[in-house]
């Protein structure tokens, strides 16, 4: 029997943002990274992790601007916001919490969404870039999605190294799946991408070295479905009956047969949020780039 070694994303999490509030201290600036945080309507999952990530937030050194709408509230008026937003010279990054209540059009909001400011990495014109690059260097000039990048970080971690790897991702969405496939491929990694339609799903899984379930369904993945001492990473987050989460794999069966496995809890969602704050003070630095840049203009 494989021993299985557990991927800590919370420790991990913990570590980077240690690190980013230690950046944060050093380079004393007088204006503190922003965070805008943008919740619509009272789902009560969705008020949980804007609170999750506002209390990181507050804990690593950025000031937040919270702004709750009413499930009423119109599309314009979300517009509105995010346009003033994206003024605001206090606000870095900008977070609007999916999903949002029927009145609203997600596309239209994401169209609009300060390219800038994108921490979470889903605008359109975000968007383009991240697909438009062929190498890792390229990706400077994004913000990747955060669910991916902390996934990244965690293969990184723990000496995954995909290149040459044969990868499955289980998930088509434009939050996990799409982006997750993208990046591994320009880490050189051959990725499938399986979704409920695809056929003999367990012939593909079995092949790969890197597995990673986005689905949304409880337990989905056994541990005949997973090739012995694979990478497995569970991003499912689903609530039981009695309350307990558990994630897309049968975290007890997989623990018998791969090499790494994510918990749920306690697995890819610190290390989401630890990525959101990485986005913003990557945003802040930039602008603090750019007025340098622009104080040394004046003074020639």
């Amino acid at each position: 029997m494989i021993k299985t070694q557990i991927i800590d994303g919370k420790a991990l999490a913990l570590a980077i943002r240690q690190k980013l509030k230690e950046d944060i201290r050093k380079l004393g600036a007088q204006t503190k990274p922003g965070l805008a945080t943008v919740l619509v309507g009272d789902d009560p999952a969705s008020a949980v992790y804007v609170r999750n990530k506002i209390a990181a937030c507050k804990e690593t050194g950025i000031e937040t601007i919270d702004h709750k709408l009413g499930a009423a509230t119109g599309e314009n008026e979300l517009l509105d916001l995010l346009q003033r937003l994206g003024g605001d010279r206090r606000v870095h990054g900008i977070l609007v919490q999916m999903p949002l209540p029927p009145q609203m059009r997600a596309s239209k909001i994401l169209e609009a969404m300060p390219e800038e400011k994108d921490a979470d990495g889903f605008g359109v014109k975000n968007w383009g870039r991240l697909y438009q690059a062929k190498s890792l260097t390229e990706l400077e000039n994004c913000f990747i999605p955060c669910t991916p990048l902390g996934i990244l970080k965690m293969l990184e971690a723990y000496r995954v190294n995909p290149e040459g790897k044969m990868a499955c991702v289980i998930g088509r969405s434009n939050i996990v799946g799409k982006p997750m496939a993208h990046l591994l491929t320009l880490h050189n990694a051959t990725v499938t991408v399986c979704h409920s339609k695809t056929k003999k799903l367990a012939e593909i899984t079995r092949r790969a070295d890197i597995l990673i379930a986005a689905i949304g369904r409880p337990r989905f993945v056994t541990k005949e479905m997973v090739k012995e001492g694979a990478c497995v990473i569970d991003v499912g987050i689903n609530r039981m009956n009695d309350e307990r989460l558990v994630g897309d794999c049968d975290f007890e069966g997989l623990s018998q047969r791969s090499g790494l496995i994510t918990p749920v809890p306690g697995g890819v969602g610190p290390m989401t949020i630890a990525m959101l704050l990485a986005n913003t003070i990557k945003a802040w630095k930039r602008t603090l780039n750019s007025r340098s840049t622009s104080d040394t203009r004046i003074e020639k």
